[in-house]
């Protein structure tokens, strides 16, 4: 049975910020079947009433490779048992 992620989604601690700049949850989540990467800085109300998360989202898009480089083709590389070595 394949899991349905639809409208459901992920967020959790940042463990590799490094500056205020950087958010301090991140996460992922899923909108109407499209992915989004979400991120969020905790914040202080102005009143002094408790804090809040400001949060932003931003559509995942694939990487596209820098012009001019291709993946080397390794379709016709050996087949390799862990034990094998070449010489």
């Amino acid at each position: 049975m394949q899991y349905d992620n639809t409208n459901k989604g992920i967020i959790g601690k940042n463990n590799k910020k490094e500056t205020d700049t950087h958010p301090d949850i991140t996460g992922s989540i899923n909108v109407e079947g499209k992915d989004y990467w979400i991120n969020g800085w905790k914040k202080e109300r102005n009143d002094g009433s408790g804090s809040f998360y400001s949060l932003s989202v931003k559509e995942k898009v694939q990487r596209q490779e820098p012009m001019g480089y291709s993946k080397p083709d390794l379709s016709n590389e050996p087949d390799l048992e862990d034990d094998e070595i070449l010489f």
